[in-house]
């Protein structure tokens, strides 16, 4: 009758590494597309323009992984110094019901969206994919490059920011840490242009005013647009040979509120394509977009790694029910 709280610093101290991640989601996609996970519709409430909360349950039977994130989404937030995601993550004993754990949510919604982007990569790109650019260099175009680094040999990054010093500091720090040539560059086409890996990372707007335009991503190329549309331009997102998302009915729910006016529907969805069911690149020259909307079950996979990590190593405060 006792439940282990992690605070944001304990579940960043537990240091996952992204390759647990990776295989974690490679699996729960799998289990996905053989209809062995439980995931209902998120709720969500809407405080301010452009805002969330969003409530998000999930269960894995294989993993043993059942609980629910409670996050936030204020993209106001940056101005305030404040971050973008928050929230929480509470994991259940799914044998009997009782909390286990309530831990931090924001290193873990980074850590797996940018490991939800490799996986799609992993089918959807040229395996010979050596350049990346990004666009956008917060949170998730950090942990979107550390997941495609893990998959790709990449050579060279470009990296575009709407303020330059933000990208000119993902430029010198990811380039350590990766040891990679990361160059910043003074217009989204940039980031874009002749590149095999793009990912766009900015905030989630309803009513976007989109830079990519239709002939800028090359043949061949592999997109992963993490803030749904608000970066490619209708006519950018018509030119896609391929669509896919996390989840097929999320999808069409955002297009009923209004999102995705432009976007064409997707044809598959990443778990079919994990499992076999459905084929992933099917040439070289086809262009393949990944609209990865942030699903529970990613959550899920992660956080029960988490707090089995944690138990390990005797991180995080225990708490009496």
């Amino acid at each position: 009758m006792e439940l282990l709280y992690l605070s944001r610093a304990d579940v960043e101290r537990v240091d996952l590494p992204m390759s647990v991640i990776l295989a974690a989601l490679e699996e729960m996609f799998r289990e996905k597309g053989e209809g062995r996970t439980e995931m209902p519709p998120k709720p969500g409430i809407h405080p301010r323009p452009d805002a969330f909360l969003h409530a998000m349950p999930a269960f894995l039977p294989r993993s043993g992984a059942a609980g629910m994130k409670w996050v936030a989404g204020f993209p106001e937030n940056q101005a305030r110094g404040l971050p973008y995601i928050s929230g929480l993550l509470i994991l259940n004993d799914p044998e009997t019901g009782l909390p286990l754990a309530v831990m931090d949510c924001t290193w873990i919604t980074a850590m797996r969206t940018g490991a939800a982007t490799a996986v799609a990569a992993r089918h959807l790109a040229r395996p010979e994919s050596k350049s990346v650019g990004i666009l956008a260099c917060g949170v998730q175009g950090r942990s979107n490059l550390l997941a495609l680094d893990e998959v790709f040999a990449l050579e060279r990054v470009r990296a575009f920011d709407v303020r330059r010093e933000v990208a000119e500091r993902f430029a010198e720090e990811m380039g350590a840490v990766l040891d990679l040539d990361v160059s910043v560059v003074d217009s989204p086409r940039a980031a874009v242009e002749g590149l095999d890996l793009v990912v766009t990372s900015g905030p989630i707007l309803k009513h976007p005013q989109p830079a990519i335009a239709a002939g800028w991503l090359a043949p061949g190329a592999f997109a992963s647009a993490v803030d749904f549309d608000s970066y490619f331009q209708g006519a950018a997102l018509r030119e896609m040979d391929r669509i896919v998302t996390d989840d097929l009915p999320q999808m069409e729910h955002y297009r009923s509120v209004g999102y995705f006016r432009e976007t064409p529907k997707a044809d598959s969805e990443l778990a079919e394509i994990v499992c076999g069911k459905k084929p992933g690149r099917r040439s070289a020259s086809e262009r393949t977009l990944a609209i990865n909307l942030g699903i529970a079950l990613d959550d899920m996979a992660t956080a029960i790694h988490v707090y089995r990590r944690a138990r390990e190593r005797g991180i995080g405060t225990v708490l009496p029910l």
